[in-house]
């Protein structure tokens, strides 16, 4: 019952075929001049409806965040994003390192959601041109959140409106894009260019991959530095087949999409199982693969002594216990109500106060 992290799961079966195969082809062209990665870019034109876009294989959400950051920041920019968000929390100063100074300016918002009114009020500040202050650069969110939830095309839509006003770029962390996606259920474009997302991160490493991610520009003016940014960071690799022949399978017959409906689906099984059971409670909305719950002590005990895996997590409320539960594309349905039959055992044996 491992429940803390899809970046525990393992790799789909097909993905590590695709990579072997791979293998197996002998040589083939060095640093993405290979067949794999030219097949990649075309099958995203596909998926996108964006004949124009660029695509670019890295090995990991770090390096696809900073790196199209990177593009998209001067040195003394400013990166708006969320309090939570990965970039400010979770990549020790890497996108400060990779802009050569970007600052980072926290947006809050619900359930780690960047709230559009607050973002239009700060890019209205008349700090443009003032060499006293850092010059707004580029707006972050991340689909689905740190929180579990997931934007709607007409929530990127009300912060591409600000980001389009003053002139700024709208990058996505879309490190569970496809659980964003699969709960959303609109097209990918509506999710992204159609919305005003100008480069987005996609990640597939959570949902199936070995190791692997890929960073997409629909503005085709921001990839230009690419190129020379992934080469200068030690991120292209000579191999770059192996990377994208994960990706060539991860997007092969919908399979991100098929792999991101069950993690979901699980999720939604642990909450319909969990939430009516007395002293649970939701911090947040539950969208995709993510799950953060108060669970009473004596359910956490039992859940503990059965040897669950979970991570405890923050509760804003003074004296909850709160945990985050993640369920990946390899969850088997049959830890999930195991999980649940321990949570429903310690309640009926907990003897009323």
């Amino acid at each position: 019952m491992n429940f803390r992290s899809d970046n525990e799961a393992g790799a789909h079966p097909a993905i590590i075929e695709a990579v072997g195969r791979a293998f197996a082809a002998g040589s083939a062209f060095s640093y993405g001049a290979d067949e794999w990665t030219q097949k990649v870019e075309r099958r995203l034109r596909e998926i996108f409806e964006k004949p124009d876009l660029n695509a670019y294989p890295v090995a990991t959400g770090t390096a696809a965040n900073v790196l199209a950051l990177a593009c998209c920041a001067p040195p003394w920019g400013a990166i708006f994003c969320h309090p939570a968000s990965h970039i400010a929390v979770d990549e020790a100063n890497a996108p400060q390192f990779f802009t050569s100074g970007a600052a980072l300016v926290r947006i809050d918002g619900a359930a780690g959601k960047i709230d559009s009114r607050k973002l239009a009020s700060i890019l209205a500040e008349p700090v443009y041109g003032v060499v006293h202050h850092p010059q707004p650069a580029a707006v972050s969110i991340t689909q689905a959140t740190e929180c579990g939830t997931a934007y709607a095309p007409e929530e990127i839509a009300a912060i591409s409106t600000s980001v389009r006003r003053h002139g700024l770029k709208l990058h996505m962390d879309g490190a569970r894009f496809a659980n964003a996606l699969s709960f959303v259920g609109c097209m990918p474009a509506e999710l992204t260019w159609k919305a005003g997302v100008d480069v987005l991160s996609l990640g597939a490493t959570k949902n199936g991959a070995m190791g692997a991610e890929v960073v997409i520009f629909f503005n085709g003016e921001l990839a230009r530095e690419f190129e020379f940014r992934r080469k200068r960071g030690g991120h292209l690799f000579s191999k770059m087949r192996l990377l994208s022949a994960q990706l060539d399978a991860y997007f092969a017959d919908g399979l991100w999409l098929s792999n991101a409906r069950h993690a979901n689906a699980m999720a939604r099984r642990l909450v319909a199982g969990l939430t009516p059971l007395k002293g649970t409670s939701l911090l947040y909305p539950v969208d995709a693969n993510e799950i953060f719950i108060v669970l009473p002590a004596h359910m956490h005990d039992a859940l503990q002594d059965a040897g669950a895996q979970y991570h405890p997590w923050p509760s804003d409320r003074p004296g909850e216990r709160a945990f985050r539960l993640v369920t990946a594309f390899d969850t088997d349905v049959t830890q999930v109500d195991q999980f649940l039959a321990i949570a429903k055992a310690a309640q009926r044996l907990k003897v009323p106060t």
